[in-house]
Formats: structure tokens, sequence, C-alpha cells
């Protein structure tokens, strides 16, 4: 956990660091690669590494280099050629990445992660345990969103959830987002010209989102996705910081404990693997709509979630499926494993809990969710 103390942020403590870095900073004006700037991230980088410092990159940049690589004047709109692009500018991407920081002798590792890797439990695990041997071996992973095989992904646009995610994987004691924005407003600075900029705020603060532009947390694009990430990450009890890539040595900077950007800080403890793994399922099997009481019951006091909470059951699901579970606003509240399918769950639902055996007539547990199978946000 960061401490904010006079000031100064204690980052020289965090020992594992997830960075993201977006294309904007990698590339020449979306036109390929930028060889420089890149050379330049790895230097940075190399400095982080030989102090200590466990190193876990996330890069965009492919689907600007197979347009270069192609010879497009223009990204394409198309999923297809998208997907072909990142998979010709991938090539690029890792080789570049691999050669600049060669120079600094640490070695290199492609990682291409989609979302269903990660809400997959056995994949999860494999890349979890692929990836801790890494970074025991001191390599460094390279982690972009495997856009060839992905559909939703490539469209969301950037890899901030995923970075979030990765940063919640390998219990990172930080996840930095590097963007081309100095860091989060209190409101939109393209129209305010007096927005301030926040430099230490809570990750699970709604209002973070009507700062970030609107479109509240299931918005999409610039700092809203940053601040969805950031709420991602502090679940695991990993904090955030968003700060300009475009300001010299800033990884450095950040590092020595100079106040850059905005820090996202979470006073939630560190959850355990089982709900890491849950805390990543983006899509799920189904949903349930619970009540005020119930959104109470769970978030505050920690409770697993009972019949009686739920006021309507979506989507079709077999027990020991991963579901969501949202308010009557529609806003997650906690994703977990449910012990009905969803033809049981529609007939129990509302039900207390000495009439749950009375009309399934069978025994099994009483809680819709356990709140040990379950992540909270």
């Amino acid at each position: 956990m960061i401490e904010v103390i006079d000031g100064q942020r204690q980052l020289k403590a965090c020992k594992r660091i997830v960075v993201k870095i977006g294309s904007s900073l990698l590339t020449a004006n979306g036109q390929g690669l930028d060889l420089d700037a890149i050379s330049h991230w790895a230097m940075q980088i190399a400095d982080l590494h030989n102090a200590g410092h466990e190193i876990i990159l996330v890069s965009s940049g492919a689907v600007a280099e197979g347009m270069v690589r192609m010879k497009l004047t223009s990204r394409p709109t198309d999923l297809p050629s998208l997907q072909a692009c990142a998979a010709i500018g991938q090539m690029g991407l890792i080789h570049t990445w691999s050669s600049v920081l060669e120079k600094h002798t640490i070695q290199t590792a492609q990682v291409l992660l989609t979302h269903d890797d990660l809400a997959d439990r056995r994949r999860y695990l494999n890349s979890c345990d692929a990836l801790q041997n890494l970074i025991e071996w001191r390599v460094i992973p390279v982690i972009n969103e495997n856009d060839t095989v992905s559909t939703d992904e490539i469209r969301f646009g950037d890899n901030d959830t995923l970075a979030a995610m990765v940063a919640g994987q390998v219990h990172a004691d930080l996840l930095i987002i590097l963007t081309d924005q100095q860091g989060m407003f209190d409101s939109d600075p393209r129209s305010n010209p007096n927005a301030k900029l926040l430099t230490t705020v809570n990750a699970m603060d709604d209002a973070l989102f009507e700062m970030a532009g609107g479109g509240g947390v299931l918005g999409r694009g610039g700092m809203v996705t940053k601040v969805r990430a950031a709420r991602l990450a502090a679940k695991s009890g990993c904090p955030t910081l968003i700060a300009s890539g475009e300001s010299d040595h800033v990884l450095s900077r950040l590092m020595s404990g100079e106040l850059l950007g905005t820090l996202f800080s979470t006073d939630k403890d560190r959850i355990t693997a089982h709900q890491q793994w849950l805390a990543a399922h983006l899509q799920t099997a189904g949903r349930l709509v619970i009540d005020a009481g119930a959104v109470e019951a769970i978030k505050q006091r920690h409770r697993s979630l009972l019949p009686v909470g739920v006021k309507a059951v979506e989507g079709h699901f077999n027990r020991g499926d991963v579901v969501e579970c949202v308010d009557q606003s529609g806003q997650r509240v906690a994703v977990g494993r449910v012990n009905f399918s969803s033809r049981s769950a529609e007939i129990i639902k509302g039900l207390a809990s000495d009439k749950v055996h009375q009309v399934l007539g069978e025994a099994r547990s009483l809680e819709m969710i356990h709140r040990n199978h379950m992540a909270i946000y």
C-alpha cells in the first residue's frame, strides 16, 4: 500500500510494478512505431529494473505498426482488417521491445492475452505461473491483448483494463498508466480552463466517472476507461498512478517520489487469488438484480447473497457459473460463482431462506452466492 506523507508519494518501496504505455506514446502520430521514443522508454525501464524493481510492461502499438507495414493511409474500420493489422504489427512491436531492452542486457518475453484467457480458471492459473517464472528469472514480460482472436477487446481500444487485470494477477504493488494526459482533473480541461489536476483520489469514488467526462461505470473511451482500470486494480489492493508519458524521465521521477499525475489510492486489503480471478470477469454467464438491502449486506458487511435479496434473474447459467450482481440501476456490485442454475434461481428469487428447501425439495446451500466465492466492486 502506498502512503502519502507531506504530499510526497513514497513509491520506492513498490517492488512489483505494471507499466502500461499507450499507443500515442509509442508511435509517430499513429504512423508506425517511434524507435527513438521506445528506446527512451527502454532506458527508463532498465533503470528501474537495475534498481531492483520487477517490471511488467503492457504495450500498445501493434495496429499502428501493422498499418505502416501494409502501407495503409487510414485505420481500417472492419474487424478482420483490424485483426490482420494487429497480427502484422505485433511482429514489429515485440521485435522492437526485444531489441531496445537487449541493449541493456535485459531479456524480454511476449505474452498475448485476451479477457477469455483471464476468465477461464485453468488458463488464468497457467498464465499466472508463467508470469511468475518470468519475473523470478528477471525477464520483463511484454504484454498485449491478442487482438487477432479478440472481438470485444479490439473495439475497446486500449489496454488499460488488461493492465489492471494483470496487476491483480501478479499481485503488483503499483500500476502505472502512462498517457498523453497529465492525470485526472476535477472536470474536463478541454471545456473548463479552470479544471484542477487531482493529485490523490480514492479509486472507489463513484464521482470520478462524472469528473472523467461522464458515461458512468460502463462508459467508454478516454479517462473513463482509466478510472475503471484503477478501480479494478484497487479491488486487488493495488493503487494506480495515471501520469503524462510526455514528461521527461517520468518513470524515474515518479519512483523517486515526485508529485506527478494522479494517484488512485485504495483502502481495500488484497483479495485472494480466487477472488482476483472472479474480478477478472468482464463478461459473465448471467446477471442477478439485487435490492438495496442485499447491496448493503454485500458491500458494507461482506455478507453472502441470499435468495431473498434477488429481484430478477437474467440470462441462462448453470450452478457454478460466474454471474454478476447489479443493483436496480444496473451498476455492478459484485461477481461470483452462483450456487443455483438460472432456472432454480428464478424459482427462489425473493424467498426467505427457510422457504428455499420447501420450494426446491432438495438439500443444497442456502446462499445464492457465498461470500468466499464473490469479488465485490
